[in-house]
């Protein structure tokens, strides 16, 4: 009998899947370069165990949002586009217009896949400003960035 033909590919499902809590300090972060990282670990491929049309990804709460940096003069440059749905409805806001947690998020959402299963992850991300956050019963670590 040939050895390799008794291994099987383990498929995490919602059942199995282990998912921790981690907390992210934004202070002096560059936006994208923190949301690559973000959205990596909120799809779970940090983890050996990776499933594709899983969530298997952990929980994310970003603090300290107003003090996050854009490189170069991306702040008074940057536009963000959106449409109302209607002729003529294109709007478009400048960074500096947009509130910070709102800039993480728009961010990471960009990030992450475009599916329902995209949906699901981003209600594993929570942003707020300033260094309380109501999710100390979770007992969050910090999240190392390998640089």
């Amino acid at each position: 009998m040939n050895p390799l033909s008794t291994y099987k590919t383990v498929s995490a499902n919602k059942a199995t899947v282990n998912k921790r809590w981690f907390v992210v300090d934004a202070d002096g972060q560059n936006l994208g370069r923190m949301a690559t990282r973000i959205a990596f670990v909120l799809r779970g491929k940090n983890k050996p165990d990776f499933t594709p049309h899983v969530d298997c990804g952990d929980n994310v709460i970003v603090i300290n949002a107003e003090k996050i940096q854009l490189s170069g003069n991306k702040m008074g440059t940057k536009e963000y586009l959106r449409h109302t749905g209607f002729p003529g409805g294109q709007r478009s806001t400048l960074a500096k217009n947009v509130k910070p947690a709102k800039l993480i998020e728009m961010a990471v959402k960009g990030m992450l896949p475009k599916n329902r299963l995209a949906s699901r992850l981003f209600t594993n991300l929570y942003v707020y400003e300033g260094t309380e956050h109501p999710h100390e019963a979770q007992k969050p670590e910090n999240l190392k960035f390998d640089i």
